[in-house]
This record gives C-alpha cells, sequence and structure tokens, in this order.
C-alpha cells in the first residue's frame, strides 16, 4: 500500500441501480458486484447530471454540471477549452487511461481554431475527454464504416469472424434456425444468442484490455486511474450464450407504472408517451422479450468483473487501487409506459455507486451504506484528493466523497441537480419547441423532486409519500405543494445564478484581485491617512522621486 493508491472506475452503460442484488433485484444475482459493495461503501442515492450518455459523462469527465460545460447532448462536442479529470490528474504526476467507451466527440473547429492538430499528444487529450486512449469503444450503427478508434474489429476478424463490420455482424446479431443474420437493432431478435462465444464478445473484450492495461502500467510505474467503460447492457440487447437463455418471463419484475400516468394531460409527458421508444416499451410484449436479455447482459458484466477482480487479487493490485462502480443512466424497460431513458424518474437518473477503498482509513466503512445525496461529479475531486492532485474548487463542482468514505464529517449536499436538452427529439418536434426552449432541469432533495419544463407546468413527484412516482403534483393546489414548488424553484434559480464559468478563478489571481490598492490602483480613496489605514502601506512609497 502505498499513498497513492491507483483508481479502477467501472462504468457500464444504461445499467439501472435496481438491477444488482445487493440494490434489491429478487432474481438477477450479482455476486462479484455484491463482494464489492461488502469491503466498500454502496450509495444508496446517487444522481447522475443528465440522464443521456453524452452529457452525463461530460460532467463526470470535467466534475462540472452540464450547463458549466456546455455538452448538453449525444453528439455536441466537449469545448476545446473545458478542463478534464485527466487534465488534473496529469498535473499530480500520474495518468488517466481510457479503456472502452465515452461517448465524446471531439471540438475540431476549436481545436483548428487555436491551431492544434488534432494527431498530435495535444489534439489526441482534447478528443479522447483528456484520457490517454488504451483502447476508445464507442460502439457503432448498422450502416457504419469500421472503427477508427478501436482494436475490437481488428480482434474479430483476427479471430475468423470476418465482415465489412464485425462488431454489427457477430457482436450484436444473432442467428435464426435457418442461420440467417438478424440484426439486435430489432427488439424482436433480443433473445437470440449473439453470434459470437462470449469469450470474445464486447464485455470480455474490453476485460482483457483492463488487464492488458495493468501489466504495462506496473513498468510504468507512475500512479493510474483506469477509466473501464462498457458500452454494454446498452442496446441493442443482445447477449452470447449462455446468458441469452438464463431468464425469462418468470424472472421480471412487475412494471412500475399506472392508468393515471398514461392518461396524463402534462404536454410534455405526453409527448414522450407517444415517442416511438416509449409506445414500444409499453407493450408488455416488448418488456417480456427484451429484458431477459438486459439481465443477461448484466449477468455477464458480472462474471466478468468477478474474473477481472481475482486476476487483480492474484498479483495484489487490489492492495493499492482503489475501485470505483457505477452507470452513466438507467434504463426505463417499460415502467412508467416509458422506454430508453431521458426523463428523471428513479430507474432513468438515479444509479449504482459502489466505491471499495483499501486504505486503512476506510476500514470503518467496509460493507456500509450510504444515504448521502451524491452525483456523478464528486468522483473526479474523489480520485484527486486519492492521487494527490490538489483541489480546484474554481473548476470542480462536484463535491469529495472522501469524507464518506473513511466515516469522518466533512461532506453534505442539499439538492441533486440534473439537465436534459430534448431539442433533437420527436418530443420537440410534435410539440413545435424551438431548440432554445427545448430545455428540462430537475433539483431531488431526498424527498422532493421538482423538474422545471421550459414553457410548460413543472412536473414534481413526492418520494416519501409516492416512492413510485406515479402522481405528478405538478399542479396541485395543496398548500403545502405550491410552497414546496416555490422553494425549488427559488432553489434552482439560487443554483443557476452562481458562478459556473469562472475556471481561470485560481487562488493566485483572486488574491492578486484583493490587493488593487496595494498595487497602486487607488479607488475612492479621500487622503493619505485613510490610505495608509486601509492598506498598511505608507501613501509616501507611492510617490515619485523629485519634482514634476
Amino acid at each position: 500500500m502505498t499513498d497513492r493508491p491507483n483508481v479502477l472506475w467501472i462504468m457500464a452503460d444504461q445499467l439501472r441501480f435496481d438491477y444488482l442484488s445487493c440494490y434489491g433485484h429478487p432474481h438477477l444475482h450479482t455476486p462479484h458486484i455484491d463482494a464489492l459493495a461488502a469491503r466498500g461503501v454502496r450509495f444508496d442515492r446517487a444522481y447522475v447530471q443528465s440522464p443521456v450518455c453524452g452529457p452525463s459523462r461530460m460532467s463526470a469527465y470535467t466534475g462540472r454540471y452540464v450547463r458549466s460545460h456546455g455538452s448538453t447532448w449525444n453528439g455536441m462536442p466537449l469545448r476545446v477549452g473545458e478542463p478534464t479529470l485527466g487534465d488534473h490528474l496529469r498535473e499530480a504526476g500520474a495518468r488517466a487511461v481510457l479503456v472502452g467507451k465515452t461517448h465524446m466527440i471531439a471540438d475540431r473547429e476549436g481545436m483548428a481554431w487555436l491551431g492544434i492538430d488534432p494527431k498530435s499528444e495535444i489534439g489526441v487529450r482534447r478528443s479522447e475527454c483528456g484520457f490517454e486512449p488504451f483502447e476508445r469503444d464507442d460502439g457503432l450503427h448498422p450502416d457504419s464504416p469500421r472503427q477508427q478508434w478501436s482494436a475490437y474489429d481488428d480482434y474479430l476478424v483476427a479471430h475468423g469472424y470476418d465482415s465489412e463490420n464485425p462488431w454489427e455482424d457477430f457482436a450484436n446479431s444473432g442467428l435464426d434456425d435457418d442461420g440467417e443474420l438478424l440484426s439486435a437493432w430489432l427488439l424482436k431478435n433480443s433473445r437470440l444468442p449473439a453470434n459470437v462465444p462470449e469469450e470474445h464478445s464486447e464485455t470480455a473484450y474490453m476485460t482483457d484490455r483492463a488487464m492488458d492495461f495493468m501489466r504495462d502500467a506496473k513498468a510504468d510505474g507512475r500512479p493510474w486511474m483506469c477509466h473501464l467503460s462498457y458500452i454494454k447492457p446498452h442496446w441493442p440487447y443482445i447477449v452470447p450464450a449462455p446468458y441469452h437463455d438464463m431468464y425469462n418471463e418468470t424472472h421480471i419484475v412487475d412494471p412500475v407504472r399506472s392508468d393515471a400516468e398514461r392518461k396524463t394531460d402534462h404536454p410534455l409527458l405526453r409527448a414522450y408517451l407517444d415517442a416511438r421508444v416509449c409506445r414500444s416499451f409499453s407493450r408488455d410484449h416488448v418488456r417480456t422479450h427484451v429484458i431477459p436479455a438486459y439481465m443477461g447482459l448484466i449477468k455477464q458484466l458480472d462474471d466478468n468483473l468477478g474474473r477481472l477482480f481475482a486476476w487483480m487479487d492474484e498479483r495484489g493490485l487490489g492492495d493499492n487501487t482503489i475501485i470505483a462502480f457505477t452507470s452513466d443512466h438507467g434504463d426505463y424497460m417499460g415502467d412508467h409506459w416509458m422506454g430508453d431513458k431521458d426523463f428523471y424518474h428513479e430507474m432513468a437518473v438515479k444509479v449504482p455507486l459502489i466505491i471499495s477503498d483499501p486504505r486503512s482509513q476506510a476500514d470503518a466503512t467496509r460493507g456500509t451504506v450510504s444515504d448521502q445525496l451524491v452525483e456523478m461529479i464528486d468522483l473526479a475531486p474523489t480520485f484527486m484528493n486519492a492521487l494527490g492532485c490538489e483541489a480546484k474548487p474554481h473548476i470542480i463542482e462536484g463535491r469529495d466523497l472522501t469524507p464518506i468514505l473513511h466515516g469522518s464529517e466533512g461532506f453534505s449536499r442539499k439538492y441533486i441537480i440534473s439537465e436534459h436538452d430534448y431539442h433533437w427529439s420527436e418530443m420537440a418536434r410534435a410539440l413545435d419547441v424551438p431548440q432554445e426552449d427545448a430545455h428540462t432541469t430537475m433539483i431531488f432533495d431526498g424527498r422532493w423532486k421538482y423538474i422545471r419544463c421550459e414553457g410548460f407546468e413543472p412536473v414534481m413527484f413526492d418520494l416519501e409519500t409516492d416512492p413510485s412516482e406515479l402522481q405528478n403534483i405538478g399542479q396541485s393546489d395543496r398548500p403545502e405543494h405550491i410552497s414546496t414548488r416555490t422553494r425549488m424553484e427559488a432553489a434552482l434559480l439560487r443554483w443557476a445564478t452562481r458562478h459556473h464559468t469562472r475556471i481561470t478563478a485560481t487562488p493566485t489571481v483572486l488574491a492578486r484581485q484583493k490587493r488593487a490598492a496595494q498595487d497602486g490602483i487607488l479607488i475612492g480613496f479621500w487622503d493619505e491617512i485613510e490610505y495608509e489605514d486601509t492598506t498598511g502601506q505608507a501613501f509616501a512609497a507611492l510617490q515619485p522621486v523629485g519634482k514634476v
């Protein structure tokens, strides 16, 4: 054990918090993730800063809210000047390495404006969220060309799985009884076994690549943070044998929804329910067909993590590595008559978060559960602390979780913030909402969840009396609800009007700004005596020598 541990930051894409046995799923047993929770802290109220991949990840990688870093949706570049966790860690002599997905889009226009070659060391870092890319894999679409950033396609070809698009044709497709190739982009094909053996699947491959990195890192000698970012259980929902038929309809938990939700007269909620993915997952036969595959993907992930953790322990890496496990958002799976993510019910915006810290200071909290309100942006300052990076409150908006991990005082939060830009969506088109107004913001205090919907009435839930979030009280005329909405709107305004962009306000700059008088900028002084009493300096020291 050294003073500066390494950090393995594992992120699963689109993993619901309640689809792990340590978070209460009755049928999906995840013993290896559960074991991680038993030797660390499991956070019961962890929330992402957006229920969409790209902006959620950009918040995690910068430690900043979406409204601060500006990458508001998938495909929205993270501006070239935005500081990232990798930048901060490198200043402290640590590596920040990527194995897997970021969903990052590079600000190529910004780099061109500044004369930065995208292929240069600086350009690569700007293009990869500040990470050193050991291997990047963001996945593809059915008609995409061969991946440019990942070697996974080449790996498949080298093992005999050769096509124009191996990621699609093998890892994310299946075969029917006649040998016909069927794409998992069509939900009806989700229950087929993926057209690739498990040991060559994407989840297994990325696990192996994480091991490859750790072997290389041992020779390097520098402390590191490795972001192992799995693309599954994100759609396409298909998993290789034997996981494809481990679960069936008897293992599916009943949906969380009510008839009143389906009959809502709230225009935005109505538009969500009318969107294609929600119409699809509101049908029971879609849920019962897709959820077993989703569960299989999670079971496969847990088994591969068990393989990884055992490999690390055999080499003593577990003794000096903080392991954090989380997700970038959840998945509705038909709850509230919705599919995918994009809104703020618990199954979309609340995520699993488990952190195991091997240092002796964390011994007292092993196996505990924290009910503190925690945001995904809190991971950046936590990792920075562990790897010896100085705190940067003028940049980082998250809060260091170390006091919770070590059982000490010093962490508190009153509200969670999450945001969504839906300008791209069916909802915006159906409601004819312009880009500048297609925005929602959630503020949550642990009981009341208030959602500001620009141009529409707010949505609000009381999780104390309605933990399933079935009753929208955003227009309720009960005095308690009216006063709560007023309080939450005021809190949201206070958050929105705080400093968010003073990333150059270093302690040195702030100290210099307070020295205006001492540096000779004299504003409002009546005479020499007032100056000397205020500054503690002799006014004569500012006078020119000799006569003018």
